[in-house]
Order: C-alpha cells, then sequence, then structure tokens
C-alpha cells in the first residue's frame, strides 16, 4: 500500500503539533541569528548561550545568560525585539492575517490554532478578533512607547531614547521584560511615569486579547454584558495585584522600602507585585528580597498570566476555578457555580490537570538543576540556598517571568537546556506539549470501581 507523504504528513501534524513547531522553528532561526558575528560582535557566545537566549525571547520569558544592551549588537538587539514580538503573538497569528488581507482562505486548522489560542469560546467574528490583536497590539505598544519617549528623552538623545523606548515598550507589552539597562529598570525605581507605563502595558498584555475585546465592546455598547471568562480574569488579575503589593509592603517595609520615600514604597510595591506574573521588568535587587517575599513571588510566578495573553503559568483562570472548585466543595456542592453560571465539569478536570502537571514539571526540572549543579559536593548547609534559587528559577521559567535571583548565568550547559525546555513548556503548556505526542485514538471506558481518597 502506499502511502501518500502529504496525506501522512497532514494527519501527523494536528493543531497541537502544528502550534508547537511553529514556535520551536522560530526559536531555532533566532539561535542562529543570534550565534551569527553580526549579533555577538566582537566577543563570540555560545550556540547554547544564543539558543537560550531566543529560546526566552520567542517564549517571551525574560531569562536571560547575557548582558541584552551590552553583548548584543544592535542588529542582535533588533533580532531580540523581533522575536518577543513574534512569540507574544504567535507566527500562526501573523499568517492568518496575512491571508485575511490578500483574500485568501485560511484553513481549518490554522482557525483551529488561533482560536484556542486567544478565545474561549468559538466565535463568528473570528477574523475581527483576530485583526484586533494586532491593531490593539500595535496601538498600545505605540502609546508605551510615546509615554517611555517622554521619560527617556530627558535622559538619552532623541534618536536613542526613540529606541530605549520603543524596546522597553514592545517587550513590556509581550511580557517578556528583556530591557537594554544591565540593572533592568532599577535607575527608575521612583519614576512615576516609566513605573506605571511599563507596569500598565504588561497588565494589558497579561489579561487576554478577549477580554481587551469584551471591555471595548462593553464601553462602546457593542455587547450587553462581559463573559464569565472575562469577568473572572478581571476580577482576579485585580486581587492578586492588590494582594501582591500589600504583601510585598508588609514583608519589605523594613528591610529593602525601609529608607525609601512613601512614594518610592507605593511605586515599588505595585511594580513588584505587577511583574511576577508575568514579566522580568525589575526596579529592586530579587537577590535582597525576605525569604517571605520570594515565596510570594514564587507564587505569583506559578499563576502566571492570564489565557489568550501573552504571559505563561497555570493562568489566572486556572487559579481562580480551583479556588471556587474548593469552596464549593466545602459548601458540600458537586458543581462550581459563579455570576449565575455553572462552570462545565469537562474545563474543572482540565484546570486540575493543567495545575497538577505544572507542579510535576516544575518538580522535575529543579530536581535536573540540583543534581547537575554540583550542589552534591557541598555540605548541606553551603548548599542550602540553591534549593531556593533553582526553584525560584524554574518557577520563572515556566511562567515565562523572567525574574532571577542571579542564578541564570552561573548555570552549566545541560541546566540552561532543562530550563529552555521550562520555557518552551511553559509558553505552549505542559498538556498540549504531552497531548502532541499522541495521535487521536478511541477513548476505552471500563467498569467503574471507587478508590478511597482524601
Amino acid at each position: 500500500m502506499q502511502i501518500n507523504p502529504r496525506t501522512f504528513l497532514a494527519r501527523q501534524l494536528s493543531p497541537a503539533r502544528i502550534f508547537i513547531f511553529s514556535f520551536a522553528v522560530v526559536i531555532l532561526i533566532g539561535a542562529i541569528l543570534l550565534w551569527l558575528p553580526f549579533s555577538a560582535g566582537r566577543n563570540p557566545i555560545s550556540f547554547v548561550d544564543a539558543l537560550f537566549t531566543s529560546a526566552s525571547a520567542v517564549c517571551v520569558t525574560g531569562l536571560t545568560v547575557l548582558d541584552i544592551g551590552r553583548d548584543l549588537t544592535f542588529g542582535g538587539q533588533i533580532v531580540t525585539l523581533f522575536l518577543f514580538q513574534v512569540g507574544g503573538l504567535g507566527i500562526i497569528t501573523f499568517s492568518v492575517v496575512l491571508f485575511g488581507l490578500m483574500g485568501r482562505s485560511i484553513s481549518f486548522r490554522g482557525r483551529e490554532i488561533v482560536q484556542s489560542t486567544f478565545l474561549h469560546t468559538p466565535r463568528r467574528d473570528f477574523i475581527v478578533i483576530v485583526k484586533w490583536v494586532l491593531l490593539s497590539t500595535f496601538i498600545i505598544e505605540g502609546m508605551g512607547t510615546f509615554f517611555l519617549f517622554v521619560r527617556f528623552s530627558q535622559d538619552f538623545s532623541p534618536g536613542h531614547a526613540f529606541y530605549q523606548a520603543l524596546y522597553h515598550a514592545v517587550s513590556a507589552f509581550n511580557n517578556c521584560g528583556y530591557s537594554l539597562f544591565s540593572n533592568s529598570l532599577v535607575t527608575y525605581q521612583s519614576d512615576v511615569i516609566v513605573n506605571l507605563t511599563v507596569a500598565g502595558l504588561i497588565i494589558l498584555g497579561g489579561i487576554g486579547f478577549i477580554v481587551q475585546y469584551e471591555v471595548i465592546a462593553r464601553w462602546r455598547g457593542l455587547q450587553k454584558k462581559l463573559s464569565i471568562h472575562a469577568k473572572i480574569v478581571l476580577i482576579t488579575t485585580a486581587t492578586l495585584i492588590i494582594a501582591g503589593a500589600l504583601f510585598f509592603y508588609l514583608f519589605e517595609m523594613n528591610h529593602i522600602l525601609y529608607s525609601a520615600s512613601a512614594k518610592t514604597q507605593i511605586l515599588t510595591s505595585f511594580f513588584q507585585s505587577v511583574v511576577p506574573r508575568t514579566a522580568a521588568f525589575s526596579t529592586v535587587e530579587i537577590g535582597q528580597l525576605t525569604n517571605a517575599t520570594i515565596l510570594v513571588m514564587m507564587i505569583l510566578m506559578f499563576i502566571g498570566a492570564s489565557p489568550g495573553s501573552t504571559g505563561g503559568g497555570i493562568k489566572t483562570t486556572s487559579f481562580a476555578l480551583l479556588m471556587l472548585m474548593i469552596w464549593n466543595r466545602f459548601k458540600g456542592s458537586e458543581d462550581v457555580n459563579v455570576f449565575n453560571r455553572t462552570i462545565p465539569r469537562e474545563i474543572l478536570t482540565r484546570t486540575i490537570a493543567i495545575i497538577f502537571a505544572s507542579a510535576f514539571s516544575i518538580c522535575l526540572i529543579t530536581s535536573v538543576l540540583l543534581f547537575t549543579g554540583g550542589v552534591g559536593n557541598l555540605q548541606p548547609t553551603q548548599s542550602r540556598h540553591f534549593f531556593v534559587e533553582y526553584l525560584f528559577e524554574t518557577i520563572s521559567a515556566f511562567g515565562t517571568v523572567g525574574l532571577s535571583m542571579g542564578i541564570t548565568a552561573k548555570m552549566d550547559d545541560i541546566q540552561k537546556l532543562a530550563i529552555i525546555l521550562m520555557m518552551f513548556a511553559g509558553r505552549v503548556g505542559p498538556l498540549t506539549l504531552a497531548f502532541s505526542w499522541y495521535s487521536s485514538r478511541r477513548s476505552i471506558t471500563y467498569a467503574e470501581e471507587s478508590v478511597m481518597v482524601g
């Protein structure tokens, strides 16, 4: 029996595999470009470091083993700018919009991939939503560039200030966190314009494009009410930001914020509550924070951004549904009811699977970092800090956050490859990565039998 290669390939390339493959190809192309002399300049970088930088940019993580502003040339910096812009929106999104503008039909798989990426339910105005994604991206990034340019023009020449503003605005909206400054945004810790602009870009990029669309449509009177998804995202995001800022202030008021002014304390607490869930910008030295603050940051990084956004993590909706499941169980209810609606059990099962698959992935990669980091050659009391640093690094990679306690550049090649895998899994989703390896098969249902739990 002769097999048609095109038919065989079409059957093997499921939407999940196409989605993953597109990210992998962009990462590889980016690594090659960053590895070339025009990107690295006089000090060549290893291919592993180029691969790490490319993966971090495409997965909009922000972890880096390089000083982007110093170790990369202007050409290399532009490559990273392109990578986290494409990584934030997805190469499939650009393809769909391009085909739509050209009047060409969009394949069912392309439509399915983009809908699963940005929409919680299929919509008839699919193309309108996708065009909105690109339009809103460039409008928001343009506004962010303008405000940052106004501030940076006080410190740099107009041309340099515009470049700095553009790079940081695109990086912030795509929740990447790459900065051209060696100390991230520590220099602007007390600056209102920089803090609010960058935080605003991160929040808008992290709530998801469909939520942006629904809020604008509701405001313009084109939509009667927000969906349950949008309500959960907005309420959970606001709650996490407020709670995170409050805990940061309480845990650091007698430490890193002790001698700061009231304005700086408020700005720093707010900013450092926003960035742990999505982006790697920082206005403080992460390694100098208290243990309690580090724990809060790890929780926020694990939760991450919202579905259909440019960020990673288990997502705000998964966290909210988990809390609602626990609350409803305490009340003796089998269902999860919210805003006079019942959440489908299939969604709840998927939520639990995502959370536990994510936790297992973090444990696995943290173990790899510990086993390959030479920690066993030290006394337990001397190496105890490595556990916290590696765990923080792994959760940061999974949540595509990019914050680090300063250990990223000290890792060996095996550890870097492990973090690359974690960043990739965090961006595409651990379940999507796992399901992509299995062909569609019929599920078999057997007789039920009870098992004791709890």
